[in-house]
């Protein structure tokens, strides 16, 4: 079955587009966490941001900074805040949000690890082979 994000590309879904380009496609967040919180695609459905080929991932990129551009010169704010989450749609997305102050943006408290803990999980990263 095709994303929710898919069925947008097609027209099948109406959104606020504010930007595209053959490959990619940015278009207003229905539930946004501040005004002008805009959504940057590929249209090629890729369910995890890692999965893109290298090349894919490096214009996805490039696409990101282009509309980051255009949302902070018309919104005027301060800086935009990047997110990819990667759980609520399986397409790749990068969320980018206006803010003019950290508050502006809900950011996830720290897991209550102990600085004790921290060095064996660098260890554990470090030595991992993918």
């Amino acid at each position: 079955m095709s994303s929710i994000f898919t069925r947008i590309i097609a027209g099948e879904i109406p959104c606020h587009r504010v930007w595209e380009d053959a490959d990619h496609l940015a278009f207003l967040d229905i539930r946004p966490v501040r005004p002008g919180h805009v959504l940057v695609i590929p249209k090629r459905e890729v369910s995890y941001l890692f999965d893109l080929e290298p090349a894919a991932q490096s214009a996805l990129w490039e696409s990101v900074r282009l509309v980051e551009a255009k949302l902070r010169a018309a919104t005027g704010c301060a800086r935009v805040v990047v997110s990819v989450v990667g759980w609520e749609v399986p397409h790749v997305h990068v969320h980018l949000v206006p803010t003019d102050d950290i508050g502006d943006f809900p950011f996830p408290g720290p897991c209550g690890l102990s600085p004790d803990e921290l060095p064996e999980i660098a260890a554990r990263i470090a030595a991992a082979q993918p």
